[in-house]
């Protein structure tokens, strides 16, 4: 079996899919490794550490496509892209498959065997495979360096012969892996930190961090879905939730908003009058600006000033810790490759949860219930 590593073409993508140590680890299990030139350099792996692990170094990126059995990106491929994969080939990337069903068609028209990083399932068997988790690490942690470098003041608090510098107060909406990384971040740079989350079963682990904890007067199932995610809420819990979050903004000096639901638009959680009340040179950094925003004045890929707020869109945080994302991104994409491919080469047991959840396309067809309404 032979796994083709292609350079993103995606724009703007600094990360690569697969490090040479991992490569390593499928040279060792009888896999055939191509590896485009130069698909690692923006992340400082160069192609002589690839040839070292055992890679073989294709120079052109649509032999490399046609040649593989297997494809592992980061990006979702583009048209062009899936138009040059050999027909019946497998691709393991982020699909962002609820978004983008032009690509799915695309994809099982081709049969290929489509696996989406974002489904897999939260299982423990499958912790060491969950790259949303470890993506969202990293961007959790960038967002506050973004945020302290647009910030005008200090973060901790300073005793100096010129007066006492107070520390800044950030504020985390959603206490998920991205918010949890993003309240630690926060502490270890001196500042006042509470956290709202809809679900109380992160209480805790809010509070071990050292930061307060907001809560909503509401139950563990009307917040939390099986898998962990947090669920839409009532239109009159909704209501109190704003009312809640509006309250604590008027003295917020930085706010990371991170409040994602699975394939839905993501929540609005600050209106334009709630930014009109925040003090003036407050920052709002929004991780969920791609999918909509949690901040109804945040534009994707853009950092505005509106009201004397300042609001950062920037997408793809993870994209700008390139070396690191990539070894996470590397680690989780390896356990998963190394979990389906065995000495017959690629086998996909439907039986299997982890199969199961991540193939989105196969045979021709879609094939996973949650895109099909089932």
């Amino acid at each position: 079996m032979k796994v083709g590593i292609p350079k993103e073409s995606f724009p703007g993508e600094s990360r690569v899919a697969v490090i040479p140590e991992t490569v390593k680890q499928f040279v060792e299990r009888g896999i055939k490794v191509s590896v485009e030139a130069g698909a690692g350099a923006l992340a400082d792996f160069v192609d002589a550490q690839y040839k070292e692990a055992g890679a073989g170094i294709e120079k052109s990126h649509d032999k490399l496509l046609a040649g593989s059995d297997m494809v592992l990106m980061i990006q979702r491929p583009s048209d062009k892209e899936v138009a040059k994969m050999r027909q019946g080939a497998a691709l393991i990337t982020f699909l962002q498959p609820f978004s983008n069903p032009g690509l799915l068609k695309k994809l099982a028209a081709r049969k290929i065997s489509a696996m989406s990083m974002e489904m897999v399932p939260r299982i423990s068997r499958a912790q060491n495979m969950d790259a949303l988790s470890s993506m969202a690490t990293v961007a959790g942690y960038k967002a506050v360096l973004l945020a302290a470098n647009a910030f005008h003041r200090f973060f901790p608090m300073f005793m100096t012969a010129a007066g006492t510098i107070a520390p800044a107060r950030a504020l985390v909406l959603g206490a998920g892996v991205a918010g949890l990384q993003a309240i630690a971040t926060a502490k270890r740079l001196g500042a006042i930190v509470e956290a709202f989350d809809t679900r109380p079963v992160v209480k805790e682990q809010v509070e071990s961090l050292g930061a307060r904890f907001v809560a909503l007067d509401v139950s563990q199932e009307e917040a939390e879905d099986q898998g962990g995610y947090a669920k839409q809420l009532s239109a009159d819990h909704y209501k109190k939730e704003l009312e809640l979050i509006a309250g604590r903004l008027t003295r917020t000096d930085i706010v990371i908003t991170t409040a994602q639901i699975p394939g839905k638009p993501a929540p609005l959680l600050i209106t334009e009058k709630m930014v009109k009340q925040m003090k003036t040179g407050s920052v709002v950094v929004d991780l969920a600006a791609e999918s909509g925003g949690n901040c109804a004045l945040t534009q994707a890929g853009k950092t505005v000033v509106k009201h004397g707020v300042t609001m950062i869109g920037t997408t793809n945080l993870p994209g700008m810790m390139p070396v690191h994302a990539s070894q996470m991104y590397s680690k989780n994409i390896g356990n998963l490759v190394l979990h389906l491919v065995g000495e017959d080469g690629l086998t996909l047991n439907f039986d299997d949860p982890i199969t199961a959840g991540v193939v989105v396309t196969h045979g021709g067809k879609l094939i996973h219930p949650a895109l099909m309404g089932g």
